[in-house]
């Protein structure tokens, strides 16, 4: 594409010639916009996320195991002291 030389205009002259005003907004935004730039997965991070959700599941595991022990202790010790019964009353 060939494109024309262009002169310094106003700022009241870029709405007269469609062409003008493309190549002065592309002009203004061009190469100072900064793009991300892909990498490879980095080894180190992904250990580190991976070592982190890791621990963070397991512990939610271990407190939802150590909750049902205590309702099992729980349990057992009203039952030893004679608070409940696992005998259905006869009506």
């Amino acid at each position: 594409m060939k494109q024309r030389p262009r002169e310094e205009k106003e700022a009241g002259e870029w709405g007269r010639d469609p062409v003008d005003y493309y190549h002065h907004v592309k002009e203004m935004a061009g190469g100072r916009v900064a793009h991300a730039t892909l990498k490879g997965p980095s080894v180190v991070k992904e250990i580190g996320i991976g070592f982190t959700l890791g621990l963070a599941a397991g512990l939610l595991w271990k407190m939802h195991h150590w909750n049902e022990q205590r309702k099992v202790r729980s349990f057992y010790d009203m039952l030893e002291k004679g608070e409940i019964s696992v005998v259905a009353e006869e009506e």
